[in-house]
């Protein structure tokens, strides 16, 4: 079999401080309004039903076709914003969410609504690994941790700001006008973004690589519904029992896709993901630390929502403020981390994952003293900022680390991968531990339904623990003794980068230092 030949996406030109600052304005803003898009639904949720006369299936999948979407197509769109340039996946990405957006604010029956979230899954899914990787791309050093220090301001801001901004324009405009509003709102950030983007972005946007592309289509498709058939059981298994039966499909599926891609590279190929991609340490622990977290913390809001409202009488309002502190301080402890995460490392991480479990511990003891007079639920609101200081120290140098050693080359891919293992832990967390509250619930009431389920979401937070810990004692051992270098060719216009024991291809970075960026 003869090899293709090699080849990688158009090298964008060198950007000044100023121009890399506008470029991360313009990311930030389309990964907002994404995020957003996704807090704001919880609470719009009840309006929906009642104008569009929803069944609570209609609403389920209003969420559930989203989440779907999204982690489908994320490898496979750091793949091709890898091969084919990142900017030109990137505002493809802008215009299918901020069209979907258009559809789903002018619905006129949950049918439509639901495609249109369906869609609006795949522009997300689309753009998000590009936002990673073009930090990957044009940060270094002590800037790449100050610009995903600010990724994290923007994720935790718009998470405090939708449950709020849903709320008020329902309180505004009326059910009808206000949850159609909360998709329209996107249309000017999208459309606003899209023309940033097209003038700020690195270029060339669109010219095709030199060589014949390789997307692997084979093990980009077995990957897609490997990964659909693991979380679609997670997300309707409740509804639908027999959709757990899909695990096994999905178990095959994936151990199918490790075989073509080993395979696909043995002929000389480009596999879809470059599975040495898992013997770099950071890379992989920092992939199981983002899986673990979120399959633990991503059920801590819903279980606040579902607990405030349901056992103490808030309003939809009521319920986003008292998560509101939580997510504020969340977006202020990323920038903080975001200057600190090239010096202090993995110690941040593990000091945010302490400050969870701080966090959870605590709203355990508020909502057993609650139930017994002893303190007021609004206690919650200091034992959840906890939780929002740790999401900042965790999530944003998570994934600086973890994509640290990762060539830039792959950086697409590799963020795609660390994103599904999110996405996948969210999934899989929400399905196992609100089944935990509400079985409880049945047997023993909110109160020890809401502990229970809090334990089970600490002793996930404890798996990330050991696992940041075991990161952080091979990262000491590396820089006390480095490991040898394994020689291997490389391609033509490409260099083997070293990231441990293990050389991955990918072009070179420039040559200047790595803490010289403003």
């Amino acid at each position: 079999m003869s090899q293709s030949k090699p080849h990688a996406a158009p090298v964008a030109e060198e950007l000044s401080a100023g121009a890399r600052w506008r470029l991360l304005g313009v990311l930030l803003a389309a990964m907002f309004m994404s995020l957003v898009s996704v807090s704001i639904v919880n609470v719009v949720l009840p309006a929906i039903g009642s104008t569009l006369h929803a069944t609570e299936a209609d609403l389920q999948w209003v969420l559930a076709g989203y989440a779907l979407t999204f982690g489908v197509v994320l490898v496979a769109a750091g793949r091709a914003g890898d091969l084919l340039g990142r900017g030109v996946m990137f505002v493809a990405g802008v215009a299918i969410f901020t069209a979907a957006s258009v559809l789903a604010g002018l619905a006129a029956d949950p049918l439509v609504l639901n495609i249109a979230r369906f869609i609006m899954g795949i522009g997300s899914g689309l753009l998000n690994p590009q936002v990673m990787g073009m930090i990957q791309q044009h940060f270094r050093g002590a800037a790449r941790g100050r610009a995903y220090g600010l990724l994290g301001t923007a994720v935790g801001f718009s998470v405090a700001i939708g449950p709020v901004l849903g709320g008020l324009l329902i309180n505004w405009f009326g059910e009808d006008a206000g949850w159609r509003s909360t998709f329209l709102i996107n249309v000017p950030v999208g459309v606003l973004a899209i023309v940033l983007a097209l003038l700020w972005l690195p270029k060339p946007l669109f010219s095709k690589p030199t060589g014949k592309v390789d997307l692997d289509p084979v093990g980009g498709l077995l990957l897609a519904v490997g990964i659909f058939a693991l979380l679609l059981p997670f997300v309707q298994g409740r509804e639908t029992p027999w959709l757990w039966s899909l695990l096994a499909l999905a178990v095959l599926l994936l151990v199918l896709w490790v075989q073509w891609e080993k395979k696909y590279k043995k002929r000389g190929r480009e596999p879809m993901v470059e599975l040495a991609l898992f013997k770099i340490r950071s890379f992989t622990n920092g992939t199981l630390i983002a899986g673990l977290y979120f399959m633990g913390v991503s059920s801590v809001w819903v279980l606040v929502a579902i607990y405030v409202q349901q056992s103490q009488g808030f309003s939809a309002l009521e319920a986003g403020l008292i998560c509101l502190p939580a997510a504020l301080l969340s977006a202020f402890s990323s920038d903080i981390a975001g200057r600190y995460v090239m010096t202090l490392g993995r110690k941040l991480v593990i000091g945010g994952i302490l400050s969870a479990l701080f966090g959870l511990l605590a709203t355990i003891a508020v909502v057993l003293l609650e139930e017994r007079g002893v303190l007021g639920i609004w206690w919650m609101l200091l034992s959840l900022a906890f939780i929002g200081v740790a999401q900042g120290f965790i999530i944003s140098p998570n994934q600086a680390l973890t994509l640290m050693e990762v060539p830039v080359a792959n950086s697409g891919s590799a963020g795609g991968l660390m994103q599904t293992s999110q996405r996948v832990g969210t999934a899989v967390g929400i399905a196992v531990i609100t089944a935990v509250f509400y079985g409880m619930n049945h047997i023993a009431g909110y109160s020890l339904a809401m502990s229970l389920s809090f334990v089970a979401i600490s002793l996930l937070v404890l798996a990330t623990l050991v696992v940041g810990v075991i990161d952080l004692r091979h990262g000491h051992a590396a820089h006390a003794k480095p490991e040898a270098e394994e020689v291997v060719p490389a391609s033509t216009g490409a260099q083997r980068t070293v990231t441990g024991a293990i050389e991955i291809a990918g072009p070179k970075e420039p040559t200047q230092p790595v803490d010289s960026q403003p």
